[in-house]
């Protein structure tokens, strides 16, 4: 078979065949000998730029071992590989579609995020994504600290030698949505401030005083990478949605671009920020004065 342009399917699937291959204690060219393939052929596998048969796939799994959930999972991906796009129903649990969302956060060279009423996850304090999670009320008690802990584990995104480069477009209404309380909220405004000021992060806020704004309709992220296309990523409480065909990529960067022109500086992002963190900690001196 030909190489080709790596979709998100065969992307997932090159990365669950290369975790199974770390756990076995094997390496390309032990699998491709015993596969009795190049390892350039198991290579281009791996990065999802070479489609493979079931039967191929199937034997890479018995090579490493492989059973059960995540065979049949991998062996569902082989299946839809050259298709682009990527809906996966998640419902309430731990959703499989991180898995799919931290590898690409992992090989994106720009990350550029718009949020209507919610602090990005990747801006996100330890208090207010608990906070979160247990105001919404849908994730049982037991599960609060994995899933905090899974969300925080994604900021090592910006420890990295060369971390992206990141664009968040954040609407008036995230800042001033009280999640967590006065004190939660005036340690996150303070965290969005300390990020802010990094090189490679631009933090910019979408006013309420323009109403209407191109990105109306709902949050999204926009992930783009040196060896693939871009991929969109849509997400909602019982499912998610990765678009990656050039009409799809060509809107959600106009949106962005619309959004540049109507965002607030970041300087005066910061001014608005900091106004909001220092009243809210002025009320939370006041409240516990009263206690």
């Amino acid at each position: 078979m030909d190489d080709h342009e790596p979709t998100i399917r065969s992307r997932e699937l090159g990365e669950g065949l290369r975790r199974a291959m770390q756990y076995a204690g094997l390496n390309g060219k032990q699998v491709a000998r015993q596969l009795d393939l190049s390892s350039s052929w198991v290579s281009r596998l791996l990065s999802g730029k070479r489609n493979a048969t079931a039967v191929q796939v199937s034997a890479f799994l018995a090579v490493c071992r492989v059973t059960g959930a995540e065979r049949d999972r991998l062996l569902a991906l082989c299946e839809d590989q050259h298709t682009p796009g990527w809906f996966q129903q998640h419902g309430s649990r731990l959703p499989q579609q991180l898995v799919t969302l931290i590898d690409h956060e992992n090989k994106a060279v720009t990350i550029s995020e718009f949020e209507a009423t919610l602090v990005p996850g990747l801006l996100q304090t330890g208090d207010y994504t608990r906070a979160l999670i247990r105001e919404a009320g849908t994730i049982p008690a037991d599960e609060i600290d994995d899933r905090v802990a899974a969300r925080l584990a994604r900021h090592s995104l910006f420890s990295r030698d060369r971390p992206p480069r990141f664009t968040f477009f954040i609407h008036e209404f995230v800042l001033r949505l009280p999640i967590g309380g006065p004190a939660v909220m005036s340690d996150q405004l303070h965290h969005l401030l300390r990020m802010s000021i990094r090189p490679y992060l631009t933090l910019r806020v979408v006013p309420a005083s323009r109403g209407g704004h191109a990105a109306i309709n709902g949050t999204f992220r926009l992930m783009e990478f040196t060896e693939f296309k871009p991929v969109a990523y849509l997400e909602s409480e019982i499912s998610s949605l990765f678009l990656e065909k050039p009409v799809e990529i060509d809107a959600y960067q106009y949106i962005l671009a619309r959004l540049a022109e109507s965002a607030l500086g970041e300087g005066e992002s910061r001014e608005l920020i900091a106004t909001l963190a220092t009243e809210l900690y002025a009320d939370r001196e006041d409240h516990d004065d009263r206690a």
